[in-house]
Formats: C-alpha cells, sequence, structure tokens
C-alpha cells in the first residue's frame, strides 16, 4: 500500500516515512505543495499526509485543487495550528482528518487505519468504462459480453486504467501501482504488458481504448489520446 507524505521539514517528513515504512507501507514525500498536488494527482496513493504550512502553498490550497479535479484519496491534515478555525478551515478544504502536531506516532497511526478502513470498498462490485465491464469479486473482464482472460497483471493494469478513465496515467505512477515499484527508465515491463492487453482488450473490437500518449504514459479513451 502506497502513502504520499507532504511535508517541507526534512526531520519530520523522515520521521513520519521511517515510521510508516517499519510498518509495511511504501512511502514517497513531496518538500512542497506544487510537487505534492501533482504527485497527489496521479491517483497512485491509497492515503495521503498533508502539512499544512508548505513553503510555496497552504496545505488547504493543495487539499482543495485536488478535491477539485476528483482525487477521492484520504488526506490527513497536519499543523502546528491547534486553533478551531484552521481545524475548521482544514475539514472544509477536504481533509478528512485534522492532527495537531505534536503528536504520538500510535495516534498518527490509529488515524490512518481509521481511514483506511472507512475507504475500504462499499464500492460497487463492478467497474465499466464504455464496452468494458471488470467484475472485482470475480476478477472476470468482459468487453461487449465477451469474457476476456487476463493475467493477474493485466488485470490490475486494465482496473488501474478503468479506475482513471481520460486522465493521462505516467509510466512511473502505473510501475508504482501495478507493480508496486520502480522501474528504470528503459525497462519495457510497463510495455510489454500494455501491448498484450491491447491484444485481449482492443484488438478484437471496432473501437481501441488504450492509447500511448508519447513522452509520457498512456491514456484509456474513447476519443484516442490528448492532441
Amino acid at each position: 500500500m502506497r502513502m504520499l507524505v507532504i511535508e517541507d521539514n526534512p526531520g519530520m517528513a523522515a520521521t513520519i516515512k521511517r515510521g510508516l515504512t517499519e510498518q509495511g507501507y511504501n512511502v514517497d514525500t513531496a518538500a512542497n505543495g506544487h510537487d505534492g498536488h501533482d504527485m497527489a494527482a496521479t491517483g497512485a496513493y491509497e492515503l495521503i499526509i498533508l502539512d499544512c504550512m508548505l513553503p510555496d502553498m497552504f496545505g488547504t490550497e493543495v487539499c482543495a485543487n485536488l478535491r477539485r479535479v476528483g482525487v477521492s484519496t484520504p488526506i490527513l491534515m497536519l499543523t502546528a495550528l491547534g486553533e478551531t478555525k484552521q481545524k475548521i478551515e482544514g475539514l472544509e478544504s477536504g481533509a478528512d482528518v485534522y492532527l495537531t502536531k505534536p503528536f504520538e506516532f500510535d495516534e498518527l497511526i490509529a488515524h490512518i487505519r481509521a481511514l483506511l478502513r472507512r475507504s475500504q470498498p462499499t464500492e460497487a462490485a463492478t467497474l465499466s468504462f464504455h464496452d468494458i465491464v471488470i467484475d472485482l469479486n470475480k476478477r472476470q473482464v468482459t468487453r461487449q459480453d465477451d469474457r476476456i482472460a487476463l493475467s493477474n497483471k493485466e488485470f490490475m493494469l486494465l482496473e488501474y486504467l478503468v479506475r482513471n478513465p481520460n486522465r493521462v496515467l505516467s509510466r512511473t505512477s502505473i510501475a508504482e501501482r501495478v507493480w508496486d515499484l520502480d522501474l528504470a527508465e528503459d525497462s519495457n515491463v510497463i510495455d510489454v504488458c500494455i501491448s498484450t492487453l491491447r491484444k485481449k482488450v482492443d484488438k478484437p473490437y471496432d473501437t481501441p481504448l488504450i492509447h500511448t500518449v508519447v513522452g509520457t504514459g498512456y491514456i484509456l479513451s474513447v476519443e484516442g489520446p490528448p492532441v
């Protein structure tokens, strides 16, 4: 499970990352609001820990912008300001939990676990895009009612694409989400998986849905890649 820590204090960021890593989570960090926003907007994370006071923008602004573009990832906001007014602003910007510094790490973990439980699937058992339907419980994929057999990685990749339709997904975010690792720039693992997925999901049908965005990644779209 991957988390993002947006925190400009190197010591605090390192402490949180170390503690979460020891708990078995994969953790990325960003030291400012703009980088954090761009990383969070990929949809590659199950939870975001966001400091309220960042060098380039307020955490509430980052949070509000993420919610505005449709990012529903749980956000835990950290702040040294414990006043009620600041807490209300944080929650109204879209944060799920507001935690005041200093805090015990056990308290942070308790909030994280509660947020993750809250965000666990009460979701529909199926996902769909155009004429593709994914049954999450049975792990079955159909297109135009044709059953399509996929490998585990192909299924995970298609699920990630369907959860993020009409959005360009970078090779980095795909590698982290589907393979849970950092891939070398010259690795063709993603390209091979995309190629086999296209042969099964796209090639037999009139409308191609999986498109390459040159130099960036891939997009699931009826219209094709952005111009």
